[in-house]
Order: structure tokens, then sequence, then C-alpha cells
């Protein structure tokens, strides 16, 4: 069996005139075979070395979310990729203006990229240097031509090589579009099975929460018959206040859980329906759909649609300082014995054009987490601005930080602030409340849905290193804290939620209901 060099063709000799036409009708024949991208590159590559008779032959392709130009197919230089900036190099200047460039004495030119030629060890002097375009007369990338074998490269050879190059564009761009959709699958099964473990993990801690708080109810219930059986006995009350507190957090849990698993299926129909509209729209490039098809899609679309969040999906303008101030209010008023400075800092006419309800949770629930992790006598801080068009809000609190175990899993959800057994479950608010991350899973899903982003940076307290150590919950009672600026020092944790550019809204402020 011939492989890809054998064919038949290939016995033509070097000076048959004829041979130039039969490597073209060659090439749909090897691009015509199932090869991945990085193959169908180099099978290419090889044929056309052969075609333009030169020592080596480069595809550059344009990496659009980077703005370089790459290779890994160079022929005689192994398979390093090479990048270089977009606007580098002669390919750099295809790439933007569209020319082909044409050299007798390539060492000679200025814009030949000399850094490349030091890192291959390979001196280019004759050079055909070529842009090609997808269908759409978007710029994919760059062929070059290098060292004619025999004097240097003709008219008849940019021909020649624009009908290569041509030829080959399609099935180039074919292979990028069908590697990008194998890469999107394997993202997105990865993603499911993430999902997947998160909903084992949900499970196993809520029969773990609901374990200790069902236990407590019993006993106290036990007690309680028992002390009632003498009603002048006023310690009832201390034990119906522990059976009220556990079976408040039961309830607390069941609804917790409701609504991660709610928005837990709502982010799998959104990215279901997602990729269903991007197969959709990519599909005549291979072929039409049938009436019949067509109906059966839009079915599967609207079964999976009604999994969608039924409330309110709508962006609305948002005055950024009011919604915080407002936020950490209701913050303090829960928590009334706190002893916390809150402090923001941001432009007063900053709008934010954001689904309501979801950003409010979101801050919510960053500000109840830095509550809960910060100790009497320290601060919080939230900052908002506009950089490079994209509107950030930081929520910072001076409090214990997270280890770099628990970072890797911390938007996972039902991940314990510390060991279950150093705590009782507290209200909200509280220091070491005991909290399951669950709103920061809340707050990523919120984040997938709605277009923005968030990150978290933190650093652990020094004192309290590992989560089997606690801190005392007031810099006053800390043995290595003495002021509140050794609490800021010592550890802390930064959220940040990043907008788009786009997000800032620009309408005047009377328009604002």
């Amino acid at each position: 069996m011939n492989s890809y060099g054998d064919t038949p063709c290939d016995a033509t000799a070097p000076g048959d005139p004829d041979r130039k036409l039969r490597s073209l009708l060659q090439l749909g024949h090897l691009i015509g075979l199932d090869l991945q991208l990085d193959e169908m590159l180099l099978q290419i590559a090889k044929k056309a070395t052969e075609v333009m008779e030169a020592d080596r032959f480069s595809i550059f392709l344009h990496d659009v979310a980077r703005d370089e130009l790459f290779t890994t197919v160079a022929l005689g230089m192994g398979t390093r990729e090479i990048r270089v900036p977009a606007n580098s190099g002669i390919a750099g200047h295809c790439l933007r203006t569209g020319e082909i460039i044409h050299l007798d004495n390539a060492y000679a030119d200025p814009r030949l990229n000399r850094e490349v030629e030091v890192r291959t060890g390979y001196r280019t002097k004759t050079l055909l240097s070529m842009p090609f375009y997808s269908r759409d007369a978007r710029p994919l990338g760059v062929a070059q031509a290098l060292n004619k074998k025999k004097g240097a490269f003709t008219e008849e050879d940019k021909v020649l090589l624009r009908m290569f190059i041509n030829q080959a564009a399609v099935f180039i761009e074919m292979g990028q579009l069908q590697k990008a959709r194998i890469d999107a699958l394997e993202q997105s099964r990865r993603e499911l099975e993430r999902l997947d473990r998160i909903k084992t993990k949900v499970i196993h801690h809520v029969s773990h929460e609901l374990k200790t708080p069902i236990a407590v109810i019993q006993g106290n219930v036990r007690l309680l018959k028992q002390r009632l059986r003498s009603v002048q006995d006023a310690d009832w009350q201390t034990f119906m206040d522990s059976l009220e507190r556990h079976v408040r957090r039961l309830s607390e849990i069941q609804k917790e859980t409701r609504d991660i698993f709610r928005m837990s299926l709502e982010a799998e129909a959104a990215s279901f329906v997602e990729k269903m509209v991007h197969i959709e729209e990519e599909a005549p490039a291979y072929c039409e759909m049938t009436e019949e098809m067509r109906q059966h899609w839009q079915a599967v679309k609207n079964w999976a649609g009604v999994h969608l969040v039924a409330g309110d999906k709508r962006f609305r303008p948002i005055r950024l300082r009011p919604l915080v101030e407002r936020i950490l209010r209701i913050a303090a008023a829960r928590a009334p014995h706190r002893k916390i400075d809150l402090a923001i800092r941001g432009d007063y006419t900053l709008k934010l054009s954001m689904n309501l309800r979801a950003l409010t949770e979101v801050l919510d629930g960053l500000v109840r987490n830095a509550f809960e992790n910060t100790p009497d006598g320290s601060n919080i801080e939230i900052l908002f601005g506009c950089e490079e068009g994209k509107i950030y809000i930081h929520v910072q609190d001076y409090g214990i930080g997270i280890t770099d175990e628990n970072k890797v899993s911390l938007f996972d959800g039902f991940l314990p602030a510390r060991e279950t057994e150093l705590y009782s479950s507290k209200r909200p608010y509280e220091f070491g409340a005991g909290g399951k991350g669950l709103d920061l899973l809340r707050a990523k899903l919120y984040a997938e849905r709605f277009g923005f982003s968030i990150s978290a940076e933190s650093s652990r307290c020094r004192s309290i290193p590992v989560d089997q150590e606690l801190c005392p919950g007031d810099v006053s009672l800390c043995g290595s804290c003495r002021t509140a600026d050794d609490c800021r020092l010592s550890g802390g944790s930064m959220f940040t939620l990043t907008f788009p550019p786009g997000s800032e809204f620009s309408e005047p402020a009377s328009a604002l209901r």
C-alpha cells in the first residue's frame, strides 16, 4: 500500500512539464483523506515543497486570540512550535497588508525576523511569502517557500503558489473548524464530569451536614420531655432555643441545596442550547438540514430550554455605589454586634448594565463570606472602577484567608470553611459560621450565565496556616496580631468580579429608575 509520498504521480520525473499540475491534483487526494489538522498541514507542506522546488516550506496560522503567527510545520526544523507576533517579520507584513513578498536576497531585507533565523539555525536566501484566506475573506495565515533549489522563485511560481494555497486554504479552514469542534466537545465532556463530581459531593455533604443537627434535635427532644415533667423548670427555654436553631439550619440547608441543583441544571441546559445553536449555524457549510430534521432540532432546543430559569433574565442599568451601600447596610444590620470597619471606594457615577438579581445575590454572598471570615477589630473594603473598558468590583477582607489546598476547589461548592469537628453551625455573619462555599458556587454559575468573570486572590493568616488552627475571632484576643494593622498584614482574601467591555451604562442618570 502506497504512503502519501509514494502515489503513482510521484513517479513523474523532475523535468516532466506536467509534474506541477499532477502535484496539484494530488493535493486534493491527500487532503481528502481523514487527516487531523496537524497531519493535514504536514502533508500540504510536503507537497508544496515538491511543487515549488523549494528547500523548505512553512505554513503560519493566525492565532486570533493571542494575535500571533505560529507554525509546527517548518519542514527540516523538526516538530518545534514557532510563534511570533502577528505584526512582525515578513510573514507579519504579509498578514497585515495582504501583499505577496518575493525576495532574491531575503537576508538583506530589514523585515526578516532574524530571531527566528537564530533560533532555527537556518539561513533564508530566496523567499516567496503569500497570505491565504478563509471563505469569508478572513486572514487564516501565511505560506512561505524558502530557498529555491535552482535559481530564484519566478512569476510562474507566484501563480502556482496562489493556486496551491487557495486550494489548500479551504481544507485548512475545515480542519480548524473540525479541531475547534473536537476541542469544544472535549471541554464539554470535562465540564460535565466536573459537574457530576460536584453533584456527588453535594449529596455526600448534605447527608453529612444533616446528620449533626438531626442528632442534636433528637437528643434535645428527649431531654425536653424529661424537663417538661416539671413546668417550674425554666431551663426548658434553653433546650427549645437549641432545637429551633438546628431546625432552622435544616431548613436553610434544604433551600441552599435546592438552589444549587437548580442553578446547575440551568447552567447545563444553557450550555447545551448554546452548542445546538452553534451547530445549527455551522451545519449549512457541510449540508443542508431537511425540513423534518429542522423540526426535530427545534423541538430538542425547546425541550432543553424549559430547564432554563423562568425568572427575570433582563439586564438593566445599575448604579454601583448605591447598590453596594445598600448591601453593606443590610449586612451591618444583620450583625450589629460585629465590630468590623466597612469601607467603599469607587466612582459614584459608575453604572453597570447587568441583571440586578444576579449581581445583588453575588455581592451579598461575597460580603457575607467576608464577614464570616473576618475577626472583630479588622475591616472589609469594596472597591469598584473601570479599567480598559472593563468594570471591576473588588470585595476585600482582611481575615483569616484561604489555604492553598482549599483554593483549588474554591468555586466547586460545599467546601467547608474549616474542619467540621471544629465548629457548630452558627447564624450567618457570625465569625466562623461554617459556610460550605455555596455562595461562591452560585456566583460562578451566575458569572457563566450572565457573561462576567469571578476570580480570587487570598493569603492565609500566617498565625493559623492550616484549617485545624482557629482564629479567636477578635483582633484584641489574638496572640500574634495586637492591632488592626497587624491583622491587615497577616492575611485576607479579595474576590473580583470583572465585566466585559460594553457593560458600562452611559445613559444619563435622570433616565435611571
